[in-house]
């Protein structure tokens, strides 16, 4: 039996908020293109500020402290690094949408139908939940 596999050039993470930015930095250091998502442009911009703190902490991690590699590391991260209020737009062109909103049934069923709705037929969908209210 053939399997049929589509690369993962671009992820989408749902929600600017605590796990979603944290995901976004996991994924950006690996070597993803990442967009954040979120309808609030000031947990957006938090979102960036947070992201780039993190990502130079990760940097000198991740080089164990050479200061040359780290910058390297961490703008060749930041530059993978998007952010957009425009869910349809960004989920048109994504492979992967990892959603990481707020706890509520409701509240992801209406994202995963605008996603399903607005991304390719390719696009893998993932929920970042641990429990539901």
């Amino acid at each position: 039996m053939a399997t049929s596999t589509v690369p993962i050039n671009h992820v989408t993470v749902v929600g600017g908020g605590v796990m979603g930015s944290g995901i976004a930095l996991v994924t950006a250091a690996n070597g993803y293109r990442v967009t954040v998502v979120d309808v609030n442009d000031e947990v957006l911009a938090s979102a960036q500020r947070e992201l780039e703190k993190n990502l130079k902490r990760t940097a000198m991690h991740v080089t164990k402290g050479d200061t040359e590699a780290a910058q390297a590391f961490f703008a060749e991260a930041k530059a993978r690094l998007s952010f957009s209020s425009d869910l349809k737009q960004t989920v048109s062109s994504t492979d992967l949408v990892i959603e990481a909103i707020v706890e509520k049934l409701d509240a992801k069923q209406n994202l995963f139908s605008i996603v399903d709705q607005a991304a390719p037929p390719h696009t893998i969908l993932a929920s970042n939940t641990s429990s539901l209210s």
